[in-house]
């Protein structure tokens, strides 16, 4: 009985240390600073290769200039179109105040710069004029009208523009319309949000084209990056409990694809890359992704994010004092990799520089390997710090694919930053209100996203699709292929990109 009672009391206390290191880590969760860096006598800060050297010497600003770098350049603003003002001094300021003698005007005058921006609401009145025959042929066709401009919606008084200024406000600042249409209101157009709402759903098959195109190229790519977020839709579907949807991102090189699903099952990922015979898919160590058919025939490659290993150091951390410098320790390794990784990236194109860099990252993963091997093989290890060290183990083969591939990155961070502005505006605006608008967002989150990889200016954009939609009759032009920036020419590339990388072009 007492050796069952000493058993008992062991058990107890190891489910109260269990406890307590779940409480901390929870506190950490809902009241400590959002950031992965951890507070250490040896911290990563007092590690890191670019801390400074000497006690004496100022340690480096955690964000903002740095000391002893160059600052940013002055911004050039003589791309915008400019009204000349010409300011004189009042007749009474002309003259001397002593004698009375007037002033002589001296040449040239002192210029001086100011940025305006002038937002304005304004009608357009189209007059069509009329013409009637003056003739009395048999086939007289009565009195013609000239054409109207085309219109995005039938019988519609909202220009292309305010559509424009719409979708941009709404799905690439991610800002809810009411507010848009309160900041309208000051410039004196008064909206009702119920006809803008109405004029989404109409526009939305106008963006069906241009997704299919996005989905299509983005399965001809060889390298991924994926992750998934939650939205809300708020429509009753069969079979669908709650308002809880998924936003599922496929990051590409030269294209963004986002897609709405009701969950959050393998069934996603694996639609998508139905027709893809081959790649490495960056992601997380969600096991849906570990459950596609083309990953489990080892036709996709599935390469783990080092990020999320490194949380789960530093969540050990946090959780448990005593384990601290231990789980900084690993952190330190993985911090060190990282950098050995970006310094062999630097010199791809110079096969003596990265034949060096490549061996000094394999020594790393090795010898990281073999103390995660000696550290399992302790006995009576820390139940925290074997959870982690199988972990790492299990995910090895996939966290080491960026060893024999140069070009894959160690983490997902690419997809998560993809994903930061849709969670902006699920915030902002709680997510969709209905199937077709969420749809229509994960669209044009996607176009807004594979713009920005190619550097063209989404307000162009937009501006040339509608009008074209416009003059097909409200819908979607024959040439959408045209619009895919992966087939336009440089020329007109540089034309519809965005004005400051333009100017930085001119000026090299």
């Amino acid at each position: 009985m007492h050796l069952k009672a000493k058993e008992r009391e062991r058990l107890l206390k190891e489910e109260n240390q269990q406890l307590q290191a779940r409480i901390r880590y929870l506190e950490q969760q809902l009241y400590g600073k959002k950031t992965e860096s951890a507070k250490s006598k040896d911290s990563l800060a007092a590690r890191s290769p670019e801390a400074p050297s000497s006690p004496d010497a100022p340690a480096p600003r955690s964000r903002g200039q740095q000391r002893d770098k160059p600052g940013p350049p002055r911004r050039d603003y003589s791309h915008l179109p400019a009204e000349e003002e010409f300011h004189d001094l009042a007749d009474a300021d002309k003259h001397c105040p002593c004698c009375g003698l007037p002033y002589e005007p001296f040449p040239g005058t002192e210029d001086s710069t100011v940025l305006e921006i002038d937002v304005r609401a304004y009608r357009r009145v189209i007059h069509r004029k009329r013409y009637k025959p003056s003739c009395t042929c048999p086939d007289n066709p009565g009195i013609l009208t000239a054409p109207g401009p085309g219109k995005l919606i039938p019988k519609s008084i909202f220009g292309v523009s305010i559509w424009v200024e719409l979708l941009l406000d709404k799905y690439l600042f991610y800002r809810p319309t009411y507010r848009l249409l309160a900041d309208l209101a000051t410039h004196g157009l008064d909206l009702s949000q119920g006809s803008l709402t109405d004029g989404l759903k109409r526009l939305t098959p106008l963006f069906e084209p241009v997704y299919a195109k996005l989905v299509e190229h983005s399965r001809k790519q060889k390298l991924w990056h994926a992750d998934e977020t939650r939205w809300l839709v708020f429509v009753t579907c069969e079979g669908k409990v709650g308002y809880r949807w998924y936003l599922w991102v496929f990051h590409a090189a030269e294209a963004v694809v986002f897609v709405l699903a009701m969950g959050r099952s393998h069934d996603v990922p694996q639609e998508h890359f139905g027709p893809v015979k081959s790649g490495i898919l960056v992601v997380d160590r969600y096991v849906a992704y570990q459950a596609v058919d083309k990953v489990k025939a080892g036709l996709i490659v599935l390469a783990f994010c080092w990020a999320h290993q490194r949380r789960d150091f530093l969540d050990v951390a946090r959780s448990w004092p005593q384990l601290e410098d231990w789980a900084l320790g690993w952190v330190q390794r993985i911090r060190e990799l990282y950098h050995l990784n970006d310094e062999r990236v630097k010199v791809l194109e110079q096969p003596r520089e990265f034949a060096l860099a490549d061996q000094q990252v394999r020594e790393q993963v090795a010898k990281m390997q073999k103390e995660a091997e000696a550290e399992l093989a302790e006995e009576k290890l820390h139940p925290a710090r074997k959870a982690v060290l199988e972990s790492m183990g299990n995910h090895w083969t996939g966290l080491t694919v960026f060893v024999e591939h140069p070009e894959v990155s160690m983490d997902n961070n690419t997809a998560e930053r993809a994903e930061r502005g849709p969670v902006v505006g699920r915030k902002n605006y709680y997510g969709s209100g209905s199937q077709w608008s969420g749809q229509l967002a994960a669209m044009l989150f996607s176009l807004f996203q594979t713009l920005a990889l190619w550097n063209i200016n989404p307000r162009v954009w937009l501006e040339e699709y509608l009008q074209a939609c416009a003059r097909a009759g409200g819908q979607a032009p024959a040439d959408v292929e045209a619009f895919m920036p992966w087939q336009m020419s440089e020329q007109k590339r540089k034309e519809w990109s965005l004005e400051k990388e333009k100017k930085k072009e001119d000026s090299s």
